[in-house]
């Protein structure tokens, strides 16, 4: 699971925002420390860092101004500030993203993931699970070395879900990855398109790669792919 830290003093606020990521798949925790939260960004690097402004013995720009240089992570700034200059600040010491508060758990982590979607686009390194290659800047899949042929969608398909591996993907959140747009409850291009993506990569009839979760979505393997 993607390991997010989140840096938030509010004992009720931080333990609703954990409990709601790891309803969806990530793997949280939280640190009401700033002093203490940098020295664990530090060491552990984990994939996204959600930094409130104000936790004690050292603030939330003060932990993004010493971590940044060394961490290549996600660092995403939460506020009840809604001074521009604040933003600005938070943008300009490496933030990659400021969210104002109050903010609803769901928006904070539609928030979350587009970061990490855009940061598995940027990067465009090869995905590899097991003898399945993803090449993302090639646009190239491969399994055991034999090269599968995708169209455009189900590419792009493939590397949402690779891009979130262990995670549950709620179709209106594929939908809006793929498409710009929220699920109405009826469309179901979706589901074909995981439908004719299984067939191509060989997981059926049962599908163990690419798993359907019933009444939330799809979950892509990490492993099993041998």
């Amino acid at each position: 699971m993607t390991d997010i830290l989140l840096v938030e003093a509010d004992d009720c606020l931080s333990k609703a925002m954990a409990q709601h990521l790891r309803d969806h798949g990530y793997d949280p925790t939280i640190e009401p420390d700033g002093a203490r939260a940098a020295d664990t960004i530090l060491a552990t690097q984990p994939a996204a860092v959600l930094i409130d402004l104000t936790p004690p013995n050292r603030n939330g720009f003060e932990v993004c101004r010493a971590v940044r240089p060394h961490y290549s992570g996600l660092i995403c700034m939460i506020s009840g500030h809604v001074d521009d200059i604040d933003q600005i600040l938070a943008l300009e010491l490496g933030a990659d993203d400021y969210v104002s508060k109050p903010i609803s758990p769901r928006v904070l982590l539609a928030r979350l993931r587009a970061l990490l979607r855009r940061r598995a686009m940027e990067t465009n390194c090869p995905m590899c699970f097991g003898e399945l290659l993803i090449d993302v800047s090639a646009r190239e899949v491969t399994v055991g070395g034999k090269r599968i042929d995708l169209t455009t969608a189900e590419f792009d398909l493939l590397v949402v879900l690779a891009s979130h591996a262990g995670q549950v993907l709620e179709r209106d959140a594929l939908l809006r990855a793929l498409r710009g747009i929220d699920f109405d409850g009826t469309d179901r291009s979706i589901d074909a398109r995981v439908s004719r993506l299984r067939r191509k990569l060989g997981d059926g009839p049962e599908p163990h790669h690419i798993k359907t979760v019933r009444n939330r979505g799809y979950l892509f393997s990490r492993t099993g792919w041998d």
